[in-house]
């Protein structure tokens, strides 16, 4: 069956897609804005909204938000209503769709369907505050504040392994996300990579005049690390982004540190085009910013771990060579680390061509995510109507050259 073939069978769906909240746009709004665009009949759910920051795709979408949206100040501290995010997804009624499609980070998976109604949960990441970056997040909080989380993230954590039963097909980011599934909810995953906006751009040649961190400024993205890193090796950084570290990171910059703050996207495609390389020190589940800085030809230098894995084709200090690589891994999560993998770079900065970096972003395209999504919901609603108990996997079989950029299959 073709693409047409198959949009023409989607369109006949009665479909809805839950999303967390619409409070900023980042990588799992941008999922949503596709997943649109595959569903231009989906209702759109969320538990709080704010129209003005939502794409024009989505500003025309019959909108339903939960009884959450009408507490005072509720779009800007969503985070803290977590513990109500149960209550509050479960009042949604979505009897008459025939497909439910939740965007999962916060708990939106734990929405209450009808046996009629196919249920696929789109995984960014379990949550982390309350599963494995539990204990950090407990450490970094303030007493009071931390008998509270631990009260609350205790209940969650039962609500949200019991939510994973109420979703038929579950469907992964990445291999590394599809393995921390099965950690927590014992459940099978098929991958789709999140799209990623490829621009229409020649890559430039030549090395940048300065590296680039890049994302919002909170603890787990570690820029502290590449902060502390270019301050100590005298090179040019210049920090794209804002967040609850930001005093703190400006503390410890040394002067070839520079912040330039929350940007609009043209301007951060400026500063990818022409930057020397990205620091990329974070864990991610996928991480969109390393694909694109490759999408401007850029080389990325990123910690061994998560995502990146996937996204990077990377070369390491002491390990095996690949070939057409488009960044340097570091091993361990230390400035020093980082510092040394900067330095092996520059010596190795020729190996880089900007044209194969870009070749190698392009299996990442929005326009891949929507093919594959509109297959995978298609099998998907298509096996549930003849055998609803089943909840397998797509069994859509890839030679080695597509594997880690399509839809697999994750054990």
């Amino acid at each position: 069956m073709n693409n047409f073939e198959v949009r023409r069978e989607l369109a006949k769906l009665r479909v809805a897609i839950v999303h967390y909240w619409f409070v900023n746009r980042g990588g799992g709004e941008r999922v949503v804005e596709c997943l649109a665009e595959v569903f231009p009949q989906a209702d759109l759910y969320a538990v709080i909204a704010d129209r003005s920051v939502m794409a024009p795709i989505l500003r025309g979408r019959k909108l339903h938000t939960s009884f959450l949206q009408n507490l005072p100040w509720a779009k800007r501290f969503n985070r803290h209503l977590l513990f109500l995010h149960p209550l509050a997804l479960e009042q949604f009624d979505l009897s008459d769709y025939d497909l439910v499609i939740s965007s999962e980070s916060a708990p939106t998976k734990g929405v209450l369907t009808s046996s009629k109604t196919c249920h696929i949960c789109y995984c960014h990441s379990p949550m982390r505050y309350i599963w494995d970056m539990y204990p950090e997040y407990r450490r970094a909080m303030a007493p009071l504040v931390r008998s509270v989380f631990t009260l609350a993230a205790h209940y969650m954590r039962m609500w949200d392994y019991a939510s994973a039963g109420r979703v038929d097909y579950f469907v992964a980011n990445s291999s590394f996300t599809a393995s921390r599934l099965w950690k927590t909810y014992r459940r099978e995953s098929t991958i789709i990579h999140p799209p990623v906006c490829i621009p229409d751009v020649e890559a430039l040649d030549g090395a940048g005049e300065y590296y680039l961190a890049l994302g919002r400024l909170v603890d787990y993205k570690r820029v502290d690390l590449a902060v502390e890193a270019c301050t100590k090796m005298g090179r040019p950084l210049r920090v794209v982004g804002d967040g609850p570290q930001y005093r703190g990171l400006k503390r410890i910059a040394g002067p070839t540190v520079q912040f330039l703050g929350r940007l609009s996207d043209q301007e951060v495609h400026e500063q990818l085009s022409h930057c020397r390389a990205l620091l990329f020190p974070a864990e991610e589940d996928f991480g969109i910013v390393p694909v694109e800085a490759q999408s401007f030809g850029r080389p990325v230098i990123a910690y061994a771990a998560g995502g990146a894995l996937e996204t990077v084709r990377g070369i390491m200090q002491h390990g095996s060579r690949v070939g057409n690589p488009t960044g340097v891994f570091f091993l361990e999560q230390t400035s020093s680390s980082l510092a040394n993998a900067i330095s092996f770079f520059e010596s190795q900065e020729q190996q880089f061509a900007p044209s194969k970096i870009r070749s190698h972003s392009l299996q990442f395209d929005a326009a891949h995510f929507n093919s594959r999504m509109a297959e995978f919901a298609l099998f998907a609603i298509n096996e549930f109507r003849e055998t609803p108990h089943l909840g397998s996997k797509h069994p859509l079989a890839l030679d080695e050259e597509t594997v880690g950029s399509g839809v697999t299959s994750a054990q």
